[in-house]
């Protein structure tokens, strides 16, 4: 019973259909449950079949993007899981716009759908929402959330099974950006934490480096009479590169003649949501509000879609998916990508499978929707805004928090292994002990961990265990009797007997008597 398992079913030494599920004590929770976006149909989903879906008791959903939440739909209704969904509540908001923006797009075949717009509708009926820091008890597994940076709602979880305690990060970031704070630091430190491992040993430039290039390599392509396309994501990432552009704008009138595009058919709610919980985000953002609405844009304007533009001159289009498989961000590729005076920029990470990665490999040729194959010569430039942390981010983060145990998922293999490998190297010279894992999708990995019981005694043992010395207690203010620790007022090997009452993981130990006081529970004789 103190045999902790922890198996990943998606994001093992890959990236995408982020899936974790945790094993101890008789309870079973489930973190994140999410796509990979280098696939479509059945095949994009975590490996469902190596587990019994009845079996899960909770179901943490660490934040919106599609990787970590799109599956939810078919696992609530495709298989026969039972228990409880959370969230924030920002994260159930975001959650419904992205998840019919996924629909929408991805949509090649209908036998090639996992969900529909009606689960998707009946999944918000069964996800319930908690707050930052809201200390949640369910199945007997108590839990809480600190915010996690990455993108507006996400949480990294905290979860407290009989004293033993695991984060879970999700994506996560340190660094305060233009609308979001960094990562918390938890203020009780885990035993075991599972971290993300996406940017391995990289460090990413300072962000004020990033944003010049970003603002650059745009201003200089359009000025040569280029088009620029930013793939990206309906929500996330997004509203970040639009408040970067909207204050360069502002600050180059000469740029004012080329237009700015966010073309996406939910991009007006998209917007409200992020008006509605600005109280979620960093003193930067809520001091703009006094000043009037910070994501009402002036240099940018909403395009539903294709039938909407008008491809008439230079201009930036913001274009979904991120990931260029599909939609108008693949249309808008395949009709500029010929031409050498265009650019693609590339502002988060592309898990291997997938057009965006394929182009940064710089091939010379790229095969087009239609299946043509011509030329590439529009210019590709990568540089990220993913909100990942980095190693800096991650070593330091570890370190601080001093876990027994880390578990690495949500990275490719070699990224994974040379994390590994300079994260042992840091502790060692540390002088930590700290054992890490970096498990493939559905290997399991075990350890052990012995938890002393605590029983409280309470009611009228209490008294005797008080009275006889060594304990604090008495009456409380509302006449009840004081509880004392079973042991507390006994001697060395003294036997202190009575009732043994269990409830989840806590244990309390009464007279008889007291069974209707203390309990839901009463004696009879048979």
């Amino acid at each position: 019973e103190n045999l902790m398992e922890i198996t990943p079913l998606g994001a093992g030494q890959e990236v995408g259909r982020s899936c974790l599920v945790l094993k101890y004590k008789g309870k079973t929770i489930m973190f994140d449950c999410g796509v990979h976006p280098a696939y479509s149909g059945l095949v994009a989903l975590p490996y469902f079949d190596s587990i019994d879906p009845s079996e899960i008791d909770l179901l943490l959903v660490t934040h919106f993007h599609i990787d970590h939440s799109a599956a939810l739909p078919y696992f609530l209704f495709k298989t026969n899981f039972k228990g409880r969904v959370f969230m924030t509540h920002s994260t159930k908001a975001i959650y419904r716009l992205m998840l019919a923006d996924f629909a929408r797009v991805g949509k090649v075949a209908t036998e090639e759908q996992i969900f529909d717009e009606k689960d998707l509708q009946r999944s918000m009926e069964r996800i319930e929402v908690i707050d930052y820091h809201q200390e949640v008890e369910a199945c007997g597994v108590r839990f809480w959330s600190y915010a996690a940076g990455h993108v507006l709602g996400a949480a990294m979880f905290m979860v407290d099974i009989s004293g033993v305690k695991f984060l879970y990060t999700g994506d996560y970031n340190r660094e305060e950006d233009r609308h979001l704070k960094g990562a918390e630091m938890p203020i009780v430190p885990p035993d075991i934490i599972c971290v993300e491992s996406t940017y391995g040993v990289q460090t990413h430039l300072p962000l004020f480096e990033r944003e010049k290039l970003y603002t650059e390599v745009i201003a200089d392509s359009l000025q040569k009479g280029g088009r620029v396309l930013c793939p990206v994501f309906a929500l996330g990432r997004t509203q970040e590169l639009l408040l970067l552009l909207e204050e360069y704008w502002s600050q180059h009138p000469e740029l004012h003649r080329f237009p700015i595009y966010y073309a996406s058919p939910l991009a007006k709610r998209c917007m409200s949501v992020y008006q509605t919980y600005i109280n979620q985000m960093n003193d930067r953002i809520k001091h703009k509000v006094a000043e009037g609405n910070p994501f009402d844009f002036k240099y940018i304007q909403n395009l539903s879609g294709v039938s909407d533009f008008e491809d008439t001159g230079p201009c930036v289009v913001f274009a979904s998916p991120g990931m260029l498989q599909s939609g108008f961000s693949r249309q808008l590729f395949d009709r500029w990508c010929q031409n050498s005076k265009n650019a693609l920029v590339i502002p988060g990470y592309c898990p291997e499978g997938t057009l965006a990665k394929h182009v940064l490999t710089e091939p010379k040729e790229v095969q087009l929707l239609s299946g043509q194959v011509v030329p590439l010569k529009m210019s590709v430039h990568y540089i990220s805004f993913s909100a990942h942390a980095d190693y800096t981010q991650t070593s330091e983060f570890l370190s601080t928090l001093n876990p027994a145990k880390v578990v690495l998922v949500h990275g490719e293999s070699t990224e994974m292994g040379r994390m590994k490998s300079a994260l042992q190297r840091r502790f060692e010279n540390e002088g930590k002990s700290i054992e890490i894992f970096n498990p493939k999708n559905c290997e399991t990995v075990s350890m052990e961990f012995k938890v002393d019981k605590h029983v409280r005694a309470v009611g009228r043992l209490a008294e005797r265990l008080t009275s006889s010395g060594g304990a604090s207690g008495g009456k409380g203010s509302n006449g009840e009797s004081a509880s004392a620790s079973a042991s507390a007022g006994a001697g060395a090997g003294e036997r202190v007997s009575g009732l043994l009452v269990q409830k989840g993981f806590k244990h309390t130990l009464l007279d008889a008597e007291d069974l209707q006081t203390y309990t839901q529970l009463s004696a009879n004789t048979v």
